[in-house]
């Protein structure tokens, strides 16, 4: 069972709440942008008398769908903002995820695309029925269960918003959401290149340019894009390659700023991705570099996503807004699900004869998913209740479509192929509606926001199984928050978040009482605090969680006898219970030395859950911790900056072990990761020599325990999915303007 050592988290308890964080960290349970309000013309203003003077540069985000500076969100957020990231220099979300506190990935893919936030999200997706628990975002395109996307290149700030956020986003983010938001066209020109170079056959180039394109400057546009390749860290020794895991991945963006008219503002967004990545990361003997596969699996997608968003004050006491997006995604994962090669199994005896053994595992998913936003939100003159109180209202509609193509085919002990196909199509849609109010009274500020939605869906498949749930679902929040003094803000937070139910394909009659499965619930407890210090050269924030989860869902599977192949499904626990922490600091030591820290602090146990073995006996996991449910994760950071231009960046992050699975207790080791940035910064270029987990960790991702291997009589085995190991590497960057 699992062992929690806190040991080694009591230096970045003490940093992180005495010395606390990410003083320009922005955002609140929100997806939308950061707004320059001297470029824009957005129009609504904090709440009056809150925004005061501060020696350090106070970020502007938007709380609530509105903009309000950082330290007045009464919210448990993490925003990396650009310099943070450059800083950085992780080239991938799941490159900065480690530091963000109690925030979790399953390496099931190429890229990070599942993700736990407080111990709630999701593992995998093998079936074609998507349903999110956490929200993933990029400049209001949904793209959730779709991470690979996630590259940093021209992104102004990641932003990840915990508990649910069920005013905002619905059911699809019961556990929160993850939003990047690229950079923002500018009147004023810019232009630059990104080169990189490194270990395991590198190889990253980007630019991007953007500025003014009429000569009166009402119209503004940029476009970036950006080629990511290297090898994946695998040797196959089977085929004599080291690139069947590798990475190939393009990516552009373009935005285009329109101010129509003096009260009309429109945005547009044009997303283009095209990653073809190899998917060969999994091996017997779990050495965690070298595989034996004769067809190594593939990771590929291809997404076209655009977002409009327009911004009109339609009247002097309230602005409309409206934001449409669509995405359109083929993607195709694929693998070798014997792991080996016939050469490696007829080596072996199995049952008098030479062992045969062959699995391939193929899916083709098409999705095109399309919303539309409409909202009213007053502004100052048409606050009501003696103006005291903001108001806004809004409807929203969405449709998603996935069709699935599945190609099975399978061997054991020398008989026939058996190749199997299953095709399936699968509608989802949204219809809902939602308020919120916000009440400003001297140094109080109340907030209700409320969603109900109707969800429907239809599902078909080539095996003539049929399925058309439907529900309708409520979730909002209340909070409360109190400034205390300049810079200090005390608040409290409950919110309730959903997530619909759904159903399980193809199960024998053994399982038919998982065929379908309910709606989760969620209730979120939180109190909080933020507060800058010592004239702002010192930020803290501070957030206590407490969840109530009824109905949860989890992932369950039973594994055929004598055979590599699995029945997967959706099933319900009565409960469990999630606790917490999460506390981040920054301090500007000097004007040349930062320091920064986080940490999440996580109990996450099933109340209660009981669920049948592959044998059919029921195994009591009452009271057991969570899947992919660190105990803790930290980080302690320092940037150091010259006058002559010097550079130096370190990080040190961990994570504790965790439970890889809701239906086994094989636990992960825990782990640290050293991060190097060293370099030269001039007034228009910059150079860098940095280490990405210095110390070679081997550190697991994604664990299974199950039998693979018919020479063993398929008993189970303990089967690894490592993280990227040690990896160094030079970048250049040079900046027109």
């Amino acid at each position: 069972m699992k062992n929690n050592n806190y040991s080694s988290v009591s230096a970045a308890l003490i940093a992180a709440i005495s010395v606390p964080a990410f003083a320009q960290e922005s955002q609140s349970e929100s997806s939308s942008v950061t707004t320059d309000r001297e470029s824009s013309h957005y129009l609504h203003q904090a709440p009056p008398d809150t925004q005061a003077a501060r020696t350090i540069e106070t970020l502007v985000v938007t709380a609530d769908f509105r903009a309000a500076a950082l330290d007045q969100v009464p919210a448990s957020i993490s925003v990396l903002d650009r310099a943070q990231l450059e800083d950085d220099g992780g080239e991938n979300f799941q490159d900065v995820l480690n530091g963000i506190a109690n925030l979790n990935w399953s390496g099931g893919s190429s890229r990070a695309r599942y993700f736990q936030i407080r111990g709630v999200g999701d593992q995998e997706e093998y079936e074609g029925a998507p349903n999110a628990s956490v929200g993933f975002f990029i400049d209001d395109i949904d793209l959730s269960g779709l991470g690979m996307a996630s590259g940093l290149f021209d992104i102004d700030q990641v932003e990840v918003l915990r508990g649910p956020q069920s005013t905002l986003f619905g059911g699809n983010a019961l556990a929160g959401a993850i939003y990047l938001k690229s950079a923002e066209p500018t009147a004023a020109p810019e232009a630059g290149v990104e080169l990189s170079g490194g270990s395991d056959d590198l190889l990253t180039i980007g630019a991007y340019a953007g500025g003014a394109l009429s000569r009166d400057g009402d119209i503004l546009g940029r476009m970036s894009l950006q080629s990511h390749q290297q090898n994946g860290y695998m040797d196959n020794a089977y085929l004599g390659r080291s690139d069947t895991n590798a990475r190939d991945e393009l990516s552009a963006k373009a935005k285009l700023r329109w101010y129509a008219t003096d009260t009309l503002q429109a945005d547009l967004t044009l997303l283009q991705g095209h990653f073809d990545n190899g998917y060969d990361a999994w091996s017997l003997d779990s050495n965690g570099s070298t595989t034996y596969t004769d067809r190594p699996g593939v990771d590929t997608q291809r997404t076209t996503g655009a977002g409009l968003k327009l911004t009109w004050q339609a009247h002097r006491a309230f602005s409309l807004e409206s934001i449409t997006s669509y995405a359109d995604t083929t993607q195709r994962h694929a693998y070798d699900g014997d792991w080996a090669n016939p050469t490696y199994w007829q080596q072996f005896e199995c049952y008098g004869a030479p062992c045969v053994y062959d699995y391939w595992w193929d899916k083709t998913a098409k999705r095109q998913n399309f919303s539309q936003d409409i909202r009213l939100l007053s502004t100052d003159e048409g606050r009501i209740f003696s103006d005291t109180t903001d108001w806004l209202v809004g409807l929203y509609a969405n449709q998603l479509d996935e069709s699935n193509q599945l190609l099975v085919e399978e061997r054991y002990e020398a008989g026939p192929l058996y190749t199997s196909h299953r095709d399936s199509d699968y509608q989802a849609k949204k219809l809902s509606g939602f308020a919120q109010l916000d009440t400003y009274l001297g140094e109080w500020h109340y907030s209700a926001g409320l969603r109900l939605e109707h969800w429907d869906a239809d599902y078909r498949d080539s095996d003539n199984e049929a399925f058309t749930p439907a529900e309708t679902m409520w979730g909002g929040h209340l909070s409360l928050s109190y400034t205390l003094a300049k810079g200090q803000l005390l608040y409290a937070k409950v919110a309730r978040g959903y997530k619909p139910g759904g159903f399980n394909t193809d199960l024998p009659a053994e399982l038919s009482q998982y065929r379908s499965f309910d709606a989760e619930t969620l209730y979120n407890y939180e109190l909080g605090h933020s507060g800058a210090w010592w004239d702002g050269m010192l930020a803290t924030r501070l957030s206590l969680f407490f969840m109530d989860r009824q109905d949860q869902q989890v992932d369950a599977s039973v594994q055929i006898p004598d055979s590599g192949n699995f029945i997967l499904y959706t099933a319900n626990a009565t409960s469990s219970t999630n606790y917490g922490l999460e506390a981040q600091s920054q301090y500007f030591v000097t004007d040349n030395l930062t320091l920064s820290a986080t940490l999440g602090l996580l109990n996450a146990k099933y109340d209660t859950y009981i669920y049948q073995d592959d044998n059919g006996q029921p195994v009591d996991l009452s009271g057991r911790e969570l899947a992919h449910a660190p105990s803790y994760n930290y980080q302690l950071a320092a940037t150091w900056r010259a006058d002559s231009g010097l550079f130096a960046h370190a990080s040190l992050s961990g994570m504790d072990s965790f439970y890889y699975s809701d239906s086994n207790d094989f636990v992960s080791d825990n782990y640290q990761l050293l991060n190097l940035r060293l370099g030269y910064e001039a007034d228009h270029w910059a150079l860098f020599l940095w280490g990405r987990n210095l110390t070679d960790e081997s550190y697991g991702v994604r664990g299974f325990y199950f039998g693979n291997e018919p020479n063993k009589d398929w008993a189970a085995q303990q089967y690894i999915r490592y993280g990227d190991p040690r990896q160094l590497g030079v970048t250049f960057r040079y900046d027109y303007w």
